[in-house]
C-alpha cells in the first residue's frame, strides 16, 4: 500500500468499545474484521488508504512512536509506562475507563515503614515512579498475566495491575490498598505524521469532535 495509513488497534479489553468510536470518525474495518475465527494482524478498510493493524496495547504504542503506523488508540497506562518522545495523545476519548492499583493478600501482615518491596507487574516504570515517591525501592517482577497468584505462590508480596470492577482480585484472595493511576482510552499519533500528512490531522479532529459531542450530550 503506497503512502497508505495504518492504524493500530488493540487486542483485548478497549477494542468493543473502541469500534463505534473509530467508525463515527470515518475509520471502519472490513467485514472480516469482525469474524471471531480470524486471526490476522493486518485488514483493509472502507478507505483505499487505510489499514488496521490489530496488535497487543503495548505494541500499539510502539508501532506508532516508531511510525510503522501513524495513528492508534491505546490505554494512557501504556502511554505512561512508556513516554516515548514521537507520541502524541491529542484526545481523550472517554472509553475503557479503568484504573492501575497496587493489590495484595487479604490481612496480609502490615509492611509500614519498608525500605523495599517486590511487585508483581506489567508496569515497572510506573510502578518504581510510585513506590518511590513513597521513599520505597520496589523491585519489580514483570508478568504479562496472571498477576494475581504471584502473591500465593511466592513470587511478589503484592501487585499492580489494573483494576475495573474488582471481581479478579475478590476471586483471587486480594484487596486494592493503593489507587496509582486513573486511565481511558487515548487517540495516539506519530508526531511526523501529524505534521507531514493532512489526514492524520483530519482524522484527529474527526475523533475529537466525536469525543466533544459524547460529552456535550
Amino acid at each position: 500500500m503506497t503512502n497508505s495509513l495504518t492504524f493500530a488497534i488493540p487486542k483485548g479489553r478497549i477494542l468493543d468499545e473502541a469500534l463505534p468510536v473509530m467508525e463515527r470518525a470515518g475509520v471502519v474495518p472490513e467485514d472480516a474484521f469482525h469474524d471471531k475465527a480470524n486471526r490476522s494482524l493486518t485488514f483493509a478498510t472502507t478507505r483505499d488508504d487505510m489499514r488496521l493493524i490489530r496488535v497487543r496495547a503495548f505494541d500499539v504504542a510502539t508501532f506508532v512512536a516508531h511510525g510503522a503506523a501513524q495513528m492508534g488508540i491505546v490505554g494512557s497506562d501504556v502511554i505512561e509506562e512508556f513516554d516515548y518522545a514521537d507520541l502524541y495523545a491529542p484526545v481523550d476519548l472517554d472509553i475503557g475507563h479503568c484504573h492501575l492499583a497496587v493489590a495484595e493478600p487479604k490481612g496480609a501482615s502490615a509492611t509500614n515503614g519498608a525500605s523495599h518491596l517486590r511487585v508483581a507487574t506489567k508496569y515497572p516504570n510506573l510502578t518504581r515512579r510510585h513506590f518511590e515517591r513513597q521513599g520505597i525501592q520496589a523491585e519489580c517482577v514483570k508478568l504479562n498475566g496472571a498477576m494475581e497468584i504471584a502473591p500465593e505462590l511466592g513470587l511478589a508480596g503484592r501487585i499492580v495491575d489494573l483494576v475495573s470492577s474488582g471481581r479478579t482480585l475478590k476471586e483471587n484472595g486480594l484487596v486494592e490498598t493503593d489507587h496509582i493511576l486513573d486511565i481511558t482510552a487515548r487517540l495516539i499519533v506519530n508526531r511526523a505524521a501529524l505534521k507531514t500528512d493532512p489526514r492524520v490531522a483530519a482524522l484527529v479532529e474527526a475523533f475529537r469532535a466525536d469525543s466533544e459531542n459524547r460529552k456535550a450530550a
